[in-house]
């Protein structure tokens, strides 16, 4: 990849993820977040999350035996819980959207500090891995600027100024998926021939990777399924945004970039399986209940 094209992915990148944390920053009131905490697990599902999800991907690897490259593309995945789509999922599915809300945020703020040290760990224990460098501070700091930043803010101006709020909400919105959007469309016509280089071995690992995440954030969540849906959505769909950032700050040039765009293509359509599976679930079991309102 050319030095412009590498600046322009990460411009983008950067871009995206602060303007969907601005904009889950101007939903979010300091009690939903408070909500969040009290009514789940919240240790479990950062241990879950920051743990237990990256050690079953370094499992994963090391059983798949994947080269080094891809195999930090999944790395980069795997500690990147939350993805801001994460509510999207959820409300589609007609799960808790206030603890969707509430946890995506106070989770996606923490992995500006946590993701690079769980990469850091993950990338001494993977073969071949080791050898590729990684600036933790550095991206501390662009993580800092990125992400918990950009959340406050939009916490603050919900908090006074919610006339301005409703004005500029849906605009950002609109810009910052669309930004995002044109990210993902880059990287994926840059490296295109990559991504399908990658091979069937690797996507299934990812498959397994994603559906065992999910498994697992479901087990997790609650008693509630709404509560349930939420915490499984959360662990099995990553933060693209933040991993692909990562990938081209640090590993630009390399497949570490085209394994994160492949991985993130994979969640986004297992995660809409998974909604589509859950509203027929649904509609299954509200069918006869209705059906029996009408009647009496």
């Amino acid at each position: 990849m050319s030095v412009d094209f590498i600046t322009a992915v990460r411009v983008l990148t950067m871009a995206c993820l602060t303007g969907l944390l601005l904009t889950v920053g101007l939903r979010l009131s300091v009690d939903q977040v408070v909500e969040a905490i009290r009514s789940c697990r919240l240790s479990l599902i950062l241990l879950v999350n920051f743990v237990g999800i990256p050690l079953l991907v370094v499992l994963l690897i090391r059983g798949f035996d994947l080269e080094a490259e891809i195999a930090v593309g999944m790395i980069l995945l795997g500690a990147a819980p939350f993805a801001p789509v994460v509510p999207v999922f959820v409300k589609l599915s007609r799960g808790n959207l206030a603890l969707a809300a509430g946890l995506t945020s106070l989770i996606t703020a923490l992995s500006a500090f946590l993701t690079p040290l769980v990469v850091l760990f993950a990338l001494r224990v993977v073969p071949g891995a080791a050898d590729l460098s990684f600036d933790v501070l550095e991206i501390l700091g662009i993580l800092t600027a990125t992400i918990t930043l950009p959340l406050l803010i939009g916490m603050a101006i919900r908090r006074f100024a919610p006339a301005l709020t409703r004005q500029i909400l849906r605009p950002l919105e609109v810009l910052a998926e669309a930004t995002g959007a044109l990210s993902l469309i880059v990287v994926t016509v840059g490296e295109f021939e990559s991504i399908i280089a990658i091979g069937w071995g690797p996507l299934l690992a990812m498959s397994i990777g994603s559906e065992l995440s999910l498994a697992l954030g479901y087990w997790i969540g609650g008693n509630e399924r709404s509560s349930r849906r939420v915490v499984a959505f959360g662990t099995s769909n990553r933060n693209i945004a933040l991993a692909l950032l990562l990938a081209v700050q640090n590993f630009a040039g390399s497949s570490v970039v085209s394994s994160v765009v492949a991985n993130g293509f994979l969640l986004i359509l297992l995660g809409l399986v998974h909604v589509a599976f859950w509203r027929f679930i649904q509609d299954r079991q509200r069918g006869p209940l209705s059906h029996n309102l009408e009647v009496s």
